[in-house]
């Protein structure tokens, strides 16, 4: 007898480190990921227990789930009651199932699609909810986290929800004022230099920054 029926235990959340250019992590994107988890075992459908066997009384506990320890102290004797290791706290054990060695559960690789908000930045965490590790005896599936990596852009900046951009004028041009045109992540603008402009000056772009990100499943 090599196995127990352990009580409903919940599944172990799993992490994914996922990598995005820029401007992914600006719009946001739909990715598929394959993720490797522990699933159901599909031979004793979760059970732990090789098909066609019966659980039976357990031997250490006698059916209780609970042992009483003793120890005799300069006070008296001192008793504590503990789960039973023999069959987890159920009473009773099982012959373990062979593909998944009593656990119930076995590693399958699964391909998961995640929809990346807008607005992720290099270490934002995203958590996908029961998309983990599946419970033991029908415990509660973990979540799957999601780490985020961004790959900088070589030209634009972030900063918080803002995108900066360091340009070069010509001094006649910032006495006299003029348009160039600059970098965003929607492709290049025109953008207004006025007359007088200083140097350091900080010109803004309504609206071509990051959008405020939705830390509802964060």
């Amino acid at each position: 007898m090599g196995g127990s029926r352990n009580r409903a235990v919940d599944g172990q959340d799993e992490y994914y480190n996922l990598v995005l250019t820029f401007n992914k992590a600006v719009f946001g994107v739909v990715k598929e990921i394959e993720v490797t988890r522990l699933e159901s075992c599909d031979t004793c459908n979760g059970s732990g227990a090789k098909p066609r066997t019966k659980a039976t009384k357990c031997n250490t506990c006698g059916g209780q789930g609970q042992v009483v320890s003793s120890a005799r102290t300069p006070l008296g004797v001192f008793q504590q009651v503990m789960t039973c290791n023999t069959c987890g706290g159920a009473g009773e054990t099982f012959v373990p199932c062979n593909i998944c060695s009593g656990d119930g559960r076995v590693r399958k690789t699964k391909r998961i699609s995640l929809k990346v908000p807008s607005g992720v930045d290099s270490g934002s965490r995203l958590r996908f909810r029961s998309e983990g590790n599946v419970g033991r005896r029908g415990g509660s599936p973990g979540d799957l986290f999601v780490m985020i990596e961004v790959i900088p852009d070589p030209v634009l900046k972030r900063d918080d929800t803002n995108i900066l951009y360091t340009c070069k004028i010509l001094y006649v041009d910032a006495i006299l004022g003029t348009t160039i045109k600059v970098p965003t992540v929607d492709g290049m603008m025109d953008l207004k230099i006025p007359g007088g402009t200083q140097p350091n000056t900080t010109l803004v772009m309504a609206k071509k920054g990051v959008p405020v990100l939705n830390k509802s499943n964060m």
